[in-house]
């Protein structure tokens, strides 16, 4: 009986969970996420992330239940029923050639990930992750609004900002052909809103009315991802393991709304209530076009000791179109190395012994091109797998993972963004849907 109650407790928490992340919004604090439709999130979990971001041929770590839905054929190695929930904080600071210290922090929960065995060989798995965010704000100034005088007084601001993001729903399958070989999918649900805001103000001119131009788009379709593994036995409890999953090439569908309206402004700068609707366009529903990812990755593990592995991943960005029109972005490569190392993962007397430490880099060539200048981004990651103590077949672990990296450039007038990226996961592992026969 008490089996039952703690899988029922287990449950109704992952139930809040999902509730508490439906309504989170997954927001950005960069002004490169203004480019298509924000800056891309890797359905990775806090232990891969830790280590440089890589996952495709990873299923198993330390012969723990994982759930990679970056690669839906390591669902075949899963045989405890599996659950994942975490949060997420982040802070950058942006600069330019002239200016330093700009800070934004924010917070929500990042994941939750449910996977369970269907055979000895083959399990499902289901989950809400973040897809993309959305979110920046910042302005350009010029003095002499209406009569073009460099001295004037009259400055006119131009504020660009931004919110939203794409959530992504998934279900998906795998299983294993013999004991070298797994396949598996994910069927995928992308939805949520994306919002871009463009206004004028001239805060010091009596009488001038500011103007904001809103575009909304409402955003849902489904996508799909294949991927398989295939290890070696390079000695016992050694594997060597070889990964391809891809997210294929689909239309979602894209519901956009054009607002301009005007509000006053007083001496402060606070702005007012919308005084009038200017301008109001609902286009024709259309479809955006995601590009074609690849994922390519290797890892060897010792189990109980050690995993090392790196992965190389590609995307054409240059194909995302968003109602027919190119986006103009440029083809994506992101290239991974990590791994952890565990002292003794069955030592009974060291704590510390037992933990999983972990460290991996990361390159990211993205997609985003501004003044002739290509933005890349580069972080180093480093986390700690803390396992808590067990009760009968019930396996529990806090799966902590640090990103600090650097995106942009100071040159040719453009921004450099530094940031902290800090998740945090519980994992657990249990014995569920098993009829025992004495309670």
């Amino acid at each position: 009986m008490i089996k039952y109650i703690r899988s029922g407790f287990t449950f109704l928490l992952t139930c809040f969970a999902v509730g508490a992340f439906a309504q989170s919004t997954a927001t950005s604090s960069s002004p490169y996420s203004q480019f298509g439709l924000g800056l891309f999130n890797d359905p990775l979990l806090p232990q891969t992330r830790a280590m440089g971001g890589i996952g495709t041929a990873i299923n198993k770590i330390n012969n723990f239940n994982t759930i990679n839905v970056l690669n839906p054929a390591s669902y075949g190695y899963i045989n405890l029923t599996t659950i994942d929930i975490g949060a997420y904080t982040g802070i950058s600071t942006l600069s330019n050639s002239t200016t330093t210290g700009q800070t934004n922090a924010n917070f929500r929960l990042s994941h939750f990930a449910f996977a369970a065995p269907v055979s000895k060989r083959s399990a499902i798995s289901f989950g809400l992750m973040p897809y993309t965010e959305l979110g920046y704000n910042y302005r350009q100034s010029a003095k002499g609004f209406g009569t073009g005088s460099p001295v004037d007084t009259n400055t006119v601001n131009y504020i660009y900002s931004g919110d939203g993001g794409l959530s992504k729903a998934y279900f998906g399958y795998g299983f294993g052909i013999g004991k070298h070989l797994s396949f598996g999918g994910n069927v995928s649900y992308i939805f949520g809103n994306l919002h871009k805001y463009q206004s004028t103000e001239v805060p010091y001119l009596y009488g001038a009315l500011g103007t904001r131009s809103e575009r909304s788009n409402s955003v849902g379709g489904l996508n799909y991802d294949l991927g398989t593994q295939v290890s070696f036995d390079l000695a016992e409890g050694t594997h060597l393991v070889f990964g391809y999953s891809a997210a294929l090439s689909t239309k979602l569908n894209s519901k956009i709304n054009n607002y301009t309206s005007q509000y006053m402004i007083d001496a402060s700068g606070n702005e007012g209530v919308a005084l009038d609707t200017l301008y109001r366009l609902q286009a024709p529903d259309g479809k955006i076009k995601l590009p074609m990812m690849n994922h390519f990755g290797v890892s060897l593990q010792k189990d109980g000791k050690f995993l090392v592995g790196a992965d190389y991943s590609t995307t054409n960005w240059n194909t995302l179109t968003i109602g027919d029109a190119n986006q103009g972005l440029k083809k994506s490569e992101t290239y991974n190395v990590g791994g952890q190392f565990t002292p003794n993962a069955n030592a009974l007397h060291s704590y510390f012994a037992r933990v999983d430490y972990r460290l991996g880099l990361k390159y990211d060539k993205t997609y985003i091109n501004v003044n002739n200048t290509d933005i890349n981004q580069y972080a180093v990651t480093f986390g700690l797998g803390l396992p808590i103590p067990r009760t009968n077949n019930t396996f529990y672990k806090i799966n902590i993972s640090a990103e600090l990296g650097r995106r942009g450039t100071l040159e040719n007038n453009l921004l450099r963004e530094n940031f902290v990226n800090i998740h945090l996961g519980f994992t657990l592992n249990d014995l569920w849907f098993t009829k025992y026969r004495f309670d």
